[in-house]
């Protein structure tokens, strides 16, 4: 293993590290244990009912891309796969999806290659849903961001930057689409594989039952969210709270390993927004962060050692 493979691993653990002291100087921890015993137990593990469910329905899903290539996965498989890549991603970011294409290659015989260019794609269709969220919560708090922006920044500097930014688009995408060679060959390459991976999806047999599957695991994940702010007595958070503290612990989760250390400060910075005190919000973001690792640990641990048992003929 070379030194750039070694720095991709520990980097963003020591980042992780640094985050999580952070966090914690903002809340003693006798404070944080205290929330942890009189946390309401039955609201967050409705919200791992939620999260199982969307991995459920994750495995169930990829049938409908592996299907058109010819290969029908045991369903079993196919959610201890999902499950392994989930553990593997808290220790190497992005390294679950090659895990989850391997395991499918050493028990069901699929082509790593084949296995992974579906996983490529479910991606982009989670990436869009990532961004249909944003744009909800965009047109659902509208008053109150274009609000905090006034409040914050000039609307004469908003309109220009986004004027500038519009054109800049405009002249980058003019230049990419002209591109036969270097940097922006590859980006011209990678934008035409999105928008090939998104089309993709609506040329399948079986495209509305994958589409309900996609939107059935996002409604888990916010679900999931909101099932668990009852946890801690008295936190009120309201729809738009709920929606841009689910966005931000959806970027730190993709940022670090598993949001280790940023998901609370994350969530915390993002429900201030709607002044709930530093102290709960803190708190309640170490409560779901934990709860979905927990969940991940404790599943991944058990479909990776369940898999050769499971498979015990190959």
């Amino acid at each position: 293993m070379n030194i750039k493979k070694i720095l991709k691993i520990i980097l963003p653990l020591v980042l992780g590290g640094l985050l999580v002291w952070y966090s914690i100087s903002k809340i003693s921890i006798e404070i944080l244990i205290d929330y942890f015993k009189e946390a309401n137990y039955t609201w967050i593990f409705l919200g791992l009912f939620f999260g199982v469910l969307s991995h459920l329905s994750r495995a169930y899903r990829w049938k409908f891309m592996l299907d058109p290539l010819g290969f029908k996965p045991k369903f079993t498989n196919s959610v201890l796969a999902v499950l392994v890549g989930y553990l593997v991603n808290l220790a190497v970011p992005r390294a679950g999806e090659v895990s989850r294409a391997l395991v499918l290659k050493n028990y069901e015989d699929i082509p790593f290659e084949k296995g992974f260019g579906t996983i490529v794609a479910e991606r982009i269709a989670d990436l869009i849903m990532m961004l249909c969220i944003i744009l909800i919560t965009l047109f659902v708090q509208f008053d109150f961001i274009y609000e905090l922006l006034t409040k914050n920044f000039n609307p004469t500097k908003i309109i220009i930057g986004l004027a500038i930014l519009i054109i800049a688009f405009y002249i980058l995408t003019s230049i990419i689409k002209k591109a036969k060679s270097g940097f922006l060959l590859k980006i011209k390459t990678f934008v035409s594989g999105l928008i090939e991976g998104v089309t993709s999806i609506f040329k399948m047999k079986k495209k509305w039952a994958f589409i309900f599957h996609t939107l059935f695991i996002w409604a888990m994940y916010v679900a999931m969210f909101w099932a668990t702010i009852p946890a801690i007595e008295g936190l009120e958070v309201p729809l738009g709270g709920i929606l841009i503290g689910f966005i931000a612990g959806g970027f730190s989760i993709a940022a670090t390993n598993g949001g280790i250390g940023l998901y609370p400060i994350a969530v915390a910075g993002a429900l201030a927004l709607f002044d709930i005190p530093a102290e709960p919000a803190t708190a309640f973001g170490w409560i779901m962060w934990t709860a979905q690792t927990a969940m991940i640990i404790v599943f991944g641990g058990l479909a990776f050692l369940f898999l050769p048992i499971y498979n015990k003929d190959k």
